[in-house]
């Protein structure tokens, strides 16, 4: 899967580049909508997320926000939402999505660089924007800085480890280590929860062309026959697929932060 391949070589591409191209939602917008529709029909992820932080009254970003599909959500209670993405025409769609909410606002800018000032947000989110992991420090460091103290920021992303999305994902992608990922948001800090959700295609012909824009073209036909299988038997077109998801959560520390000297011993600044 291209965006795994985006995950592992981030750091290195890095160096050219702020931005690296989504190999899904940038070229084959209107498939990526109905891939979002799929998605979480359940709404585990909504659910589960909302234990972990609260975004009622607060003021959130969100980033790699694509065409804005998930804005409304946060729109609904938030005091306010910026959707922050680098790709213009995505901006520009995101823009006429959201164009009947005043409190929100969708603005260019990359991970690494968010348009906005210090100590200006309560949650940072980010949803399958694939900027987060290993080598992407410059992008943590970020969502600190707009982050005031108590504040969190929560990323969203796809669980390798369940199946069987997760298999198709690791067919693609064979040299991608869950453990080095999983190792490296500990290391950050990153509480991680993983749920299951289930996508829920309204009939084969959706469930391929989503299925298409995420794979290779060997592993996606395999990915549709095993789809097909798993529902086997049941009536009527629509199609269900299990999918798992790792939810993970770091907060700002808040009040009066104790800082490290040099020689390892804290120190109150």
């Amino acid at each position: 899967m291209a965006w795994l391949c985006t995950l592992v070589r981030v750091k290195r591409l890095l160096r050219r580049a702020d931005v690296v191209p989504s190999p899904n939602i940038w070229y084959f917008t209107d498939t990526y909508e109905v891939e979002n529709r799929a998605q979480d029909a359940d709404d585990v992820i909504w659910a589960r997320l909302s234990e972990q932080v609260c975004w009622s009254g607060a003021d959130v970003v969100d980033v790699g926000c694509g065409d804005g599909f998930h804005l409304p959500r946060f729109a609904a209670t938030a005091r306010s939402v910026v959707g922050v993405e680098p790709h213009e025409p995505l901006v520009r769609r995101a823009q006429r999505r959201l164009a009947r909410y005043p409190t929100v606002t969708v603005r260019g800018g990359t991970a690494q660089r968010l348009p906005l000032a210090d100590a200006s947000a309560d949650l940072v989110h980010a949803r399958t924007a694939y900027f987060f992991g290993p080598g992407c420090d410059p992008g943590l460091r970020e969502a600190d800085r707009v982050l005031r103290p108590g504040g969190a920021l929560a990323i969203v992303d796809l669980d390798t480890r369940h199946r069987p999305y997760g298999d198709w994902m690791l067919a693609d992608l064979p040299h991608y280590d869950p453990d080095v990922v999983d190792a490296f948001f500990a290391r950050q800090d990153f509480t991680c929860l993983r749920v299951e959700t289930r996508w829920r295609f309204p009939d084969r012909e959706a469930m391929a062309a989503v299925l298409r824009i995420e794979f290779s073209a060997r592993v996606a036909e395999r990915a549709v026959a095993e789809t097909l299988k798993l529902n086997a038997g049941a009536e009527g077109d629509e199609l269900i697929l299990p999918v798992g998801y790792r939810i993970l959560v770091r907060r700002k520390p808040g009040g009066l932060v104790r800082s490290v000297s040099p020689q390892g011993r804290p120190s109150t600044p």
